[in-house]
């Protein structure tokens, strides 16, 4: 695979590029797009987040507040009462590392009180100024994803002059925001955030480029599970992109993502288990005359 990098939360240590890892998504609400009310009683949620985890999920990512495009933010307040049930026992029964899905300071500092590891901020840090310092006094990590706009108006013709360098620019200046607060570089991650804020070929440009943020130094997480410019490309409703999310998940880690955030655990770690041994062996034949050169991660 490709380089090795330190990444850190809560005090444990790890070195992310040797093999993919897998983020299991366990939505906590009752409108999120794809798994939207199955798992919103606290008994489900946790079931389900234990069912990813034997399945092979490196981190379990819950959240308690959709952010489909034109959702609506709820009070901090609903939004722990929906997770934090799940967190806590969670990891009373699971050392798995623990994502929380949140904008909110408020939240994210209740989350990590009661063991989650890593928060998943979609604003990056900037709907609450708070959410850094918390993240750091915490020793905690932070995914930083871009987005642009808010979910309520992310969709709404979203435009870019150069999509490339514009969500490079913005992941670059986010991560050093979070490190002027203490958070410390191998606790961040990065997201291009794909589908929030962007068009089918946004989303399309921005994963067959993945290796142009390796400059920015930080391990990638890419968000592709069964979203609508799957739907857009096949024709299918969110229900029938499994094939689509397996095919944007190999892409994805041939153009350089670390980190995968999935619904479907199982399905994508047996793909992604015989892509990695591909890639393992190198590409050394010559090229077939006609399609160009062999592809080496």
């Amino acid at each position: 695979m490709g380089e090795t990098a330190k990444f850190r939360a809560r005090g444990k240590s790890f070195e992310l590029g040797r093999r993919t890892w897998l983020v299991g998504v366990v939505n906590v609400t009752p409108d999120s797009f794809y798994d939207g009310g199955l798992y919103f009683e606290p008994a489900r949620a946790i079931e389900r987040a234990l069912t990813l985890a034997a399945e092979g999920a490196d981190i379990i990512d819950i959240g308690g507040e959709s952010s489909r495009p034109g959702s609506i933010p709820i009070p901090a307040k609903e939004e722990k009462k929906r997770i934090l049930p799940v967190v806590e026992v969670l990891r009373q029964k699971n050392d798995v590392l623990i994502s929380v899905d949140t904008t909110k300071a408020e939240v994210a500092e209740a989350a990590l009180a009661v063991g989650a590891d890593i928060i998943n901020d979609i604003s990056a840090g900037r709907f609450d100024p708070q959410m850094f310092p918390v993240v750091a006094r915490a020793k905690a990590a932070v995914i930083l994803m871009h987005m642009k706009g808010t979910p309520r108006t992310m969709q709404l013709a979203p435009h870019y002059d150069d999509v490339l360098g514009e969500v490079k620019a913005f992941l670059g200046e986010r991560l050093e925001a979070a490190e002027s607060c203490g958070v410390a570089r191998e606790s961040v991650l990065l997201d291009p955030g794909i589908g929030f804020g962007k068009t089918l070929e946004h989303n399309l440009t921005l994963l067959n480029n993945l290796q142009f943020f390796e400059e920015l130094g930080r391990p990638l997480m890419v968000g592709i599970s069964r979203k609508s410019f799957i739907g857009k490309i096949l024709k299918l409703e969110v229900k029938d992109r499994l094939e689509g999310t397996i095919a944007a998940s190999v892409v994805s880690i041939l153009r350089g993502a670390s980190l995968l955030r999935v619904h479907d655990i199982q399905a994508v770690k047996r793909a992604i288990a015989v892509a990695e041994a591909i890639l393992s062996q190198g590409a050394v034949a010559p090229p077939v005359e006609g399609q160009g050169k062999p592809y080496v991660h």
